[in-house]
């Protein structure tokens, strides 16, 4: 079955261009398209589609609203879109439940693999922008309260030393298969040390399970960030 997508931006040459990009794949349909965040948040209502890509700077109502409102209702996945790399904006893009984040320079095959990740369940670390910027915001800007961190450090303890050991891992930008050989297991136990830490500090993808890690101190950002 095709990966149902809703593509919203408000420059309707790049939003015509990802859709055309999108659509061309097989296993790929773009169900509709929006020219701000509003309308975005109205279409998924309607046509619940599998990922919402969504522009962060938007009128009418901006892609970090309509993700909080989005996600709150649960089903679709959000992907976001900016022109910016180390942004601000990103930061709340996460805390309101984005599960990917890509600059608008992406290439054709990254953008096609990440809508393809995140309608997967999985999360997309971008190594050039999302970890780096986890690190350096976090160090930054303390929790605020509703954030996926902003529970007390002592949620760690529900964890199993190896579960810990993963997730901070995890929090350094390892995937599966390196967090895998580096703990001498297998990548099917590695997903399953995942998936327990998700459901037992009650996270909802892999962004905000490193994102738990910076906020409840389990590691510490780099100095260079």
């Amino acid at each position: 079955m095709a990966i149902r997508v809703v593509v919203a931006d408000d420059q309707e040459l790049v939003r015509s261009g990802f859709a055309m990009i999108l659509d061309a794949q097989p296993d790929i349909e773009v169900v509709g398209e929006a020219g701000d965040g509003a309308a975005a948040v109205a279409l998924t209502r309607s046509l619940s589609p599998d990922v919402v890509l969504l522009d962060v700077r938007m009128p009418v109502m901006d892609g970090i609203e309509a993700a909080r409102q989005i996600t709150a209702e649960g089903g679709s996945r959000i992907l976001m879109l900016t022109t910016f790399d180390v942004d601000e904006y990103v930061y709340d893009a996460l805390y309101a439940g984005a599960s990917g984040f890509l600059l608008k320079d992406v290439r054709r095959d990254d953008l096609v693999h990440a809508v393809r990740v995140v309608a997967a369940g999985d999360s997309l670390l971008a190594p050039s922008v999302t970890r780096r910027l986890i690190a350096d915001v976090t160090s930054r800007r303390p929790a605020r309260a509703g954030d996926p961190g902003a529970a007390p450090s002592a949620r760690l303890d529900a964890l199993t030393p190896r579960e810990r050991e993963t997730l901070l891992l995890m929090a350094r930008g390892a995937s599966n298969a390196e967090i895998a050989a580096r703990l001498f297991v297998s990548e099917h136990t590695v997903k399953t040390h995942v998936s327990n830490i998700l459901m037992k500090l009650g996270l909802r993808d892999r962004v905000h399970a490193v994102i738990f890690a910076y906020d409840s101190g389990l590691v510490t950002p780099s100095p260079e960030g």
